[in-house]
C-alpha cells in the first residue's frame, strides 16, 4: 500500500499541490486522471522521491520515503518520468540492464541476465535487443523503458504518461503489457493517464485530480459517470455503454 499524508507541494502563493490524503491499495493498476496542471505528474514524482515535498509523509509498503536510503528505496519501487533522455549508443538489452543497478551495481550476474531477458521478452523485445535505442520507433522505444523498470524488479511501479507520443495500436498494447504485469508478475502500477476511457478500461482504480487536490477516489464505475467527470475536467462529458465497457464522450 502507498499512503499519503498531509502531503504537499507549494510553487507559489496561488499554484499548490495538496494537501493531499490518499492510500493507494497494493495490487493492480492505479491511474492517476485529470486536466492538465491538476498535479497527477507531481503528485507521482513526490511518491517515487523525484520530487520534494513541503509538507506531509508518504508511505510505500510501511517505508517512508523520505527517510528511506536511496538503494533501498529502489528496491522498493521503480519510476519512469515522463522525460527520457537516452543515449543513442545504447542497445535495448543495455537500457534494460540498467534496471537491475540497484542490486547489482553495474556488474550484472547470471541471476540479473536471466531477470533482464524475462523482462525484454514479456514486452516482446527480443528481436530488438541488440538494436540502438535511436533505430527504433517510439513505441519501441517506450516499451524498452518500460522494460526496465520492470527487471528493476519492484513491487511497486510509478509511470508518468507511458503513453505519450503512442498511437493508439501502440497505446493499447501497452496498457495490455502493463495489465499483466499486474496480474502476472503482482506489480502495484500507478500510472499517470490522460484517455480517461483507458483508465475506465484497464485501471483497477482510478484518482482523479483538480487545481492540486484529489477529488475522487475509487473503482471505475465509482468514477466513470456524467457527473464525476463533467466535474473534474470542466467540460460536458457523457457515460455511455461501450462494447467492452463505459466510455465517455465528450461534447
Amino acid at each position: 500500500m502507498i499512503t499519503l499524508q498531509g502531503v504537499r507541494k507549494n510553487y507559489s502563493s496561488e499554484v499548490a499541490i495538496g494537501p493531499v490524503d490518499l492510500q493507494i491499495p497494493a495490487g493492480g493498476i492505479t491511474a492517476l486522471i485529470g486536466p492538465n496542471g491538476a498535479g497527477k505528474s507531481t503528485l507521482l514524482t513526490m511518491i517515487g522521491r523525484l520530487n520534494g515535498m513541503d509538507a506531509g509523509a508518504i508511505e510505500i509498503a510501511g517505508y517512508d520515503v523520505a527517510s528511506t536510503r536511496s538503494k533501498d528505496l529502489a528496491k522498493i519501487v521503480s519510476v519512469l518520468r515522463q522525460e527520457n533522455h537516452f543515449v543513442t549508443r545504447l542497445t535495448v538489452r543495455q537500457l534494460v540492464g540498467f534496471g537491475r543497478f540497484p542490486h547489482s551495481k553495474g556488474r550484472l550476474t547470471r541471476t540479473d541476465e536471466e531477470i533482464v531477458s524475462r523482462a525484454i521478452d514479456f514486452l516482446d523485445l527480443a528481436p530488438l535487443e541488440g538494436r540502438y535505442l535511436d533505430e527504433l520507433s517510439g513505441g519501441q522505444r517506450q516499451r524498452a523503458y518500460v522494460a526496465m523498470v520492470l527487471a528493476q524488479d519492484t513491487a511497486f511501479v510509478l509511470l508518468d504518461e507511458p503513453l505519450n507520443n503512442l498511437d493508439m495500436k501502440h497505446a493499447v498494447q501497452m496498457m495490455k503489457h502493463l495489465r499483466r504485469a499486474a496480474e502476472e508478475l503482482g506489480r502495484t502500477i500507478v500510472i499517470v493517464l490522460h484517455d480517461i476511457n483507458f483508465a475506465g478500461h484497464y485501471a483497477d482504480h482510478i484518482c482523479a485530480m483538480k487545481d492540486g487536490a484529489v477529488v475522487e477516489f475509487g473503482v471505475p464505475s465509482e468514477i466513470m459517470t456524467d457527473e464525476v467527470l463533467s466535474r473534474v475536467f470542466d467540460t460536458a462529458v457523457q457515460v455511455v455503454d461501450g462494447p467492452s465497457g463505459p466510455l465517455a464522450v465528450y461534447y
